[in-house]
């Protein structure tokens, strides 16, 4: 793209791009559920402004890719255990079996550790990778200006408020505080670790890189395991240490997976590199929304998930036709 402002800022891609992903790809809340003046606002003031907050403060901190992946996670404690109280309630909605499985002091453990996975990868660092891809320019510059940077955390934290207050009347579960306080604590560490974390964190690779579709191959194939992992393996694994074995089983997983990633040497990367990283962390929710859209044994209404699929896949594609277009193909781009 030119060097001049774009017409459409990344940052308001990076807004709604954020809670699309999160959200809608994954099947949480389908097209009727988030198409809707209430889902669509609560959501993307969250989501879209979570995103841009660990963004903002990932930039102005000079840090690199390990940061963002630890504000992402404390953005899904902020979520699900602040906002949401999805990690306190036995009932929530989505939960199914690990309301149960792994419960330990008021806390859904085994659900908890996934969806701080899920929310620091695929909510928060998978969408910010895929706009910083398109707008290769801004990639090192803050995209939060003037009074934004103050908008955007009021809106965001005060939606947070409203979701503490609504949630509970729509849920009728409300969270005790001791577990309440303990996760308060837990987010707050993670952004402070975020802010400690050495930038080069993932620049100490020395193995040679390979081919782009080596990356989206071996996300795509980790994202399959993260549910064998937190969803297949709690239906089997029902014995006493079982929940403990599957937090810790899943946790070590996803570390080695990590480290296996950034023993490459990313300094001599490309950007489709970074393009397969996404594609294949996304290609599984892709193929996942046709069978949820023909899944009779859900309550809500999934149709039109097919369709959403099939626009992100058409997306990638495009994402990756423009880097090569613009023959972006040899440019050393390190991973943060």
């Amino acid at each position: 793209m030119s060097e001049g402002k774009p017409r459409i800022p990344p940052a308001l891609v990076l807004f709604l791009l954020s809670p699309a992903i999160g959200e809608l790809l994954s099947g949480s809340s389908p097209p009727k559920e988030y198409f809707t003046v209430f889902g669509f606002t609560v959501m993307t003031l969250l989501y879209g402004g979570g995103a841009l907050i660990a963004r903002e403060l990932k930039i102005r901190w000079g840090k690199g890719i390990g940061s963002l992946l630890l504000l992402g996670a404390s953005y899904g404690v902020f979520e699900e255990g602040l906002m949401v109280a999805s990690f306190q309630n036995p009932s929530w909605q989505d939960i199914g079996i690990l309301g149960e499985y792994g419960r330990w002091l008021g806390i859904n453990w085994v659900w908890a550790v996934e969806l701080t996975f899920y929310h620091a990868l695929i909510s928060i660092t998978v969408p910010i990778l895929i706009v910083e891809l398109a707008y290769p320019s801004l990639r090192d510059e803050p995209w939060l200006h003037g009074r934004w940077r103050k908008i955007v955390p009021i809106l965001f934290f005060s939606d947070t408020v409203f979701g503490y207050f609504a949630f509970p009347c729509m849920t009728g579960f409300k969270p005790p505080i001791a577990p309440y306080l303990f996760l308060v604590f837990t987010a707050l560490l993670l952004a402070y670790l975020a802010k400690l974390l050495p930038r080069d964190w993932a620049r100490h690779g020395i193995k040679p890189m390979k081919t782009p579709r080596y990356y989206a191959v071996i996300c795509f194939l980790g994202a399959i395991l993260c549910g064998v992992f937190f969803w297949v393996l709690p239906n089997i694994l029902a014995f006493s240490l079982g929940p403990l074995l599957v937090s810790v089983g899943g946790t070590v997983f996803l570390f080695g997976f990590f480290r296996h990633l950034v023993g490459f040497n990313w300094g001599s990367s490309t950007p489709l590199h970074r393009h397969g990283l996404v594609f294949g962390s996304l290609f599984v929710f892709i193929l996942f929304s046709v069978l949820q859209e023909f899944d009779g044994s859900r309550l809500d209404d999934t149709s039109g998930m097919s369709l959403v699929g099939l626009s992100f896949f058409v997306g990638l594609l495009l994402l990756r036709r423009r880097i090569v277009k613009q023959g972006r193909l040899d440019v050393s781009e390190d991973i943060d």
